[in-house]
């Protein structure tokens, strides 16, 4: 078992893939802090466990927002952590292939080189997260015919056209399963004046939430808190006013779909027609996501066998066979 690693980092999840052993860490993107001194004390589910047990020394962050970092030394001592967790330490120095948003500046993409080497990596190869994406996917990235990958993340989601082993066409957008939650939270704010958490909002959305109507309404209560009382009522809601208080960021990311294929090469668009869109990433299992996507896109829609997963897979399958994705790793420019 080799100990180079491929790290997908995530708005909600860090996935470690090790080389020859597949995936070894898949935990949320969060760390516990210390209150007073700012220390990670722990990260993934550790932090979290950490966080619900505890009485008030400890702080929840996530360092990573839309894809990028937010908080520079609490990302790299995060990392330092999921290098220890799984079994390599700074002696071991790894070289790591990190995927990156195809939207990251060069500073950003910089500043998470730099962490991933302050956190013990001996040298570190960036990758495009729709490139991983569609080599995870199992897409012929490598012959004369073009994919279509849109992966929908946390907080960033990311369309490509893939073909001979680069990104041909692609945009990335801000929009992501966390905007789809918030989007939740402010409905009920501002139609009831009752305020939800985040995790109220993504189970809402996981038990009743849509894309697409599909004939019959599901119905589900949440509790919160009425802002003008401070009281705990129950609001009953429907798949319908869910579906339309989600309107905005969903029509926002359908809508990026449809500007990277109008805008890649016809013979490309040819081949897409054909072999369809592949979705990826948390946001892909919104139900009716496809089929809307099929419908505003008018092209066959596939949702990838393991959509929370595939990005690691695939830069795991880049990390296995270098030599083959090398002329990949060369980052292209992105609107």
């Amino acid at each position: 078992m080799g100990r180079d690693l491929a790290i997908d980092l995530g708005t909600a999840n860090v996935l470690v893939y090790r080389q020859g052993a597949g995936i070894v860490f898949d935990e949320p993107s969060l760390v516990a802090l210390h209150a007073s001194n700012g220390r990670v004390l722990a990260a993934g589910a550790d932090a979290a466990r950490m966080i619900a047990g505890d009485g008030g020394n400890v702080l929840a962050m996530r360092p990573l927002r839309d894809g990028t970092m937010t908080e520079y030394d609490v990302t790299a001592q995060m990392l330092e952590v999921v290098l220890r967790k799984v079994g390599l330490g700074r002696l071991s120095r790894p070289r790591v292939l990190a995927c990156v948003p195809s939207l990251s500046s060069a500073v950003e993409r910089r500043a998470i080189e730099e962490a991933v080497q302050a956190a013990g990596a001996r040298h570190v190869t960036l990758v495009e997260e729709p490139l991983a994406a569609a080599i995870g996917a199992g897409l012929p990235v490598h012959e004369p015919v073009g994919s279509l990958i849109v992966d929908i993340g946390g907080g960033r989601s990311e369309m490509a056209v893939v073909s001979m082993g680069g990104v041909v066409e692609g945009r990335s957008v801000r929009l992501g399963g966390y905007d789809l939650d918030a989007a939740l939270r402010e409905h009920l704010r501002t139609t009831y004046g009752v305020a939800i958490g985040e995790r109220a909002a993504e189970e809402l959305k996981v038990a009743i939430g849509s894309a697409f109507p599909r004939g019959g309404e599901r119905r589900a209560i949440v509790i919160g808190r009425e802002v003008a009382s401070g009281n705990t009522v129950e609001v009953e809601l429907g798949e319908d006013e869910l579906r339309a208080a989600m309107a905005v960021p969903i029509r926002g990311i359908v809508e990026a779909a449809r500007a990277t294929l109008a805008e890649a090469p016809p013979e490309l668009t040819h081949d897409v027609l054909d072999t369809g869109m592949f979705l990826t990433g948390g946001g892909s299992l919104l139900r009716g996501l496809d089929m809307l996507l099929a419908q505003e896109c008018e092209v066959p829609v596939h949702v990838t066998e393991d959509p929370l997963r595939t990005v690691a897979i695939g830069a795991g399958r880049m990390l296995e066979h270098l030599d083959d994705y090398r002329s990949a790793f060369q980052l292209v420019r992105r609107r």
